[in-house]
């Protein structure tokens, strides 16, 4: 377990993204231009957001999805124009206050948006559970404890994505923390698909549950792991 508690890293994660980024992630979720780097982030979870959504399926009427996690809610747009009804949360207000001023009118009223913890049982059951990029800050055992959380509720898939563990982006995170902690973003923590496995046997709500597709996407300095898991 990391030495920091699910609940201190996520107050952590809401002020960065809350206060310290939401101007820069408000360029990059939109079509503004923006640097090579930043393109190549944009482009990556372009290309990660398509097919999440596709694992889902082409007809969602009638399904309910959660996107934890959902930032500026393109996602939840998307999983909406396939008919389903979106619960779409995040830590941050100023972002999710953001995504309900972009979100189009033809699919207004299939999102419903709320800020606060993806965690929230109030948030009722779903189908499917979508959370990209919303657990790559937290410590493993802390990331598969939150989706066995999820899967309690959970009725069909849970697709998520993940840091995969390597050489060098070890490195780059080394390099990161040494960066003043006022101007640094709260740093990834890589996972193996191999710890993932054992930590997936020791919930007892995830017995029912195993995992199906993964995907990866790597764009410049977009390098990200999707997972499927689905109930057996």
């Amino acid at each position: 377990m990391n030495e920091m508690t699910y609940e201190q890293r996520r107050g952590q994660i809401e002020h960065y993204f809350d206060r310290t980024a939401v101007a820069a992630w408000e360029k990059l979720t939109s079509d503004a231009p923006v640097g090579r780097i930043r393109a190549s982030v944009r482009a990556g979870r372009d290309q990660m957001r398509a097919n999440l959504v596709s694992w889902l399926g082409q007809d969602l009427r009638g399904k309910r999805i959660l996107d934890a996690g959902c930032g500026t809610g393109a996602l939840a747009v998307e999983a909406a124009r396939l008919g389903a009804e979106v619960v779409a949360i995040d830590l941050s207000p100023t972002l999710v206050d953001l995504a309900r001023e972009r979100i189009p009118a033809d699919v207004a009223h299939l999102v419903e948006f709320h800020s606060g913890d993806m965690l929230d049982k109030s948030l009722g059951h779903f189908d499917h559970v979508v959370a990209m990029d919303s657990i790559i800050h937290y410590d493993t055992e802390d990331a598969v404890n939150a989706l066995a959380q999820l899967a309690e509720r959970t009725s069909k898939s849970i697709v998520f994505t993940f840091a995969p563990r390597t050489p060098m982006l070890a490195l780059m995170i080394s390099v990161g923390r040494l960066l003043p902690r006022g101007d640094r973003a709260p740093w990834l923590e890589p996972m193996a698909e191999t710890r993932i496995a054992q930590l997936m046997k020791t919930h007892e709500s995830l017995n029912d549950w195993k995992t199906a597709r993964s995907h990866k996407v790597s764009s410049g300095f977009y390098k990200s792991k999707a997972m499927e898991w689905i109930r057996s």
